[in-house]
């Protein structure tokens, strides 16, 4: 799901793919193997694919329909074979508005790099993008749809644009409770949300691991936090960084609806399962939605220029 892309000369009417080739490597969040991973350009309407190099190359489309697990990530499964933990570069590569891309890696999860999504933006603009002939299509809501459970909800309404309200509330000093606004039209992604790291809990370490979880996951790539604040010695990247970051992953999972989203999405005490179940009443009610070519959303989608690329650190 491309969204606005932050770069000067943004086109939104037209798909993109990357200029060319690039790699990079590191370990599983979760499982801690070493993986390989790169990212090669692919034809217009291709969308987003992820190969498993070591299983002779066997692919699996970035969607709904592959979705296997979305409890401490996003997993993709085909045919017994798994892609886990994809969320931080779908949300990259929609952030970057690349649309058809093929993803080589050669195990099977994407490797956490520093536990946000600028490691593979940046990977992205080293490669550059294509502009490619073919139009892009945008799923513009007609209607609110809403998905609740408990005390977590997940909602989305008509907007002339997409954009994002998420709230969270963590018993815990560092956290307590965060609001963010979002809108890729006017606010630089590479700047206010690529840079949000995912976090964890000291005291659930040893349990989780236990359950065969983050087993790569160290200060390196994931904010710790214990009973009374944050381990990281260089702290936060942001005050809100927490809040940040569920949107950073909300925006990847919303990339398995397959076309960008038009509208406003809510979303409060939510994670990568509400963020699905969201996507699947969208596919199961497609009477909430159209199918508009991007030639009439063009005006109300147009960018600004995006500030420098910077995070902005907390003290």
């Amino acid at each position: 799901m491309p969204l606005v892309a932050r770069r000067k000369g943004a086109d939104l009417q037209n798909q993109h793919t990357i200029a060319e080739a690039v790699s990079t490597s590191g370990i599983g969040l979760h499982t801690g193997v070493k993986v390989n991973l790169r990212l090669i350009p692919a034809p217009a309407n291709a969308g987003i694919i992820f190969k498993r190099t070591d299983l002779e190359g066997f692919a699996i489309e970035a969607e709904a329909r592959n979705v296997a697990r979305v409890s401490y990530a996003t997993s993709l499964m085909k045919k017994g074979v798994l892609i886990s933990t994809t969320e931080h570069l779908l949300s990259a590569l929609a952030g970057s508005n690349v649309d058809n891309v093929y993803v080589e890696l050669d195990n099977l999860e994407v490797p956490i790099l520093d536990g946000s999504a600028l490691p593979f933006v940046r990977l992205i603009a080293k490669a550059g993008l294509r502009r490619q002939r073919a139009r892009k299509a945008y799923a513009k809501i007609l209607r609110p749809l809403e998905v609740v459970e408990g005390s977590k909800r997940i909602a989305v309404s008509p907007s002339a644009t997409f954009w994002v309200t998420y709230r969270i509330a963590f018993p815990h000093p560092s956290i307590g409770e965060q609001s963010l606004d979002f809108t890729p039209a006017l606010e630089s992604y590479e700047a206010e949300i690529a840079p949000a790291r995912t976090f964890g809990f000291l005291e659930e370490v040893e349990t989780l691991q236990k359950s065969g979880l983050i087993r790569g996951g160290s200060l390196e790539n994931a904010v710790v936090l214990t009973r009374e604040g944050v381990l990281n010695p260089e702290g936060l990247r942001f005050s809100d960084e927490f809040c940040r970051h569920k949107v950073l992953d909300l925006i990847g999972d919303l990339t398995l609806l397959g076309p960008p989203l038009v509208g406003h999405v809510e979303a409060e005490r939510a994670g990568h399962a509400m963020h699905s179940a969201l996507v699947d009443r969208l596919l199961r009610e497609k009477d909430a939605w159209t199918l508009a070519p991007s030639t009439e959303l063009e005006p109300e989608l147009h960018p600004v220029k995006s500030p420098e690329l910077a995070p902005s650190p907390v003290a």
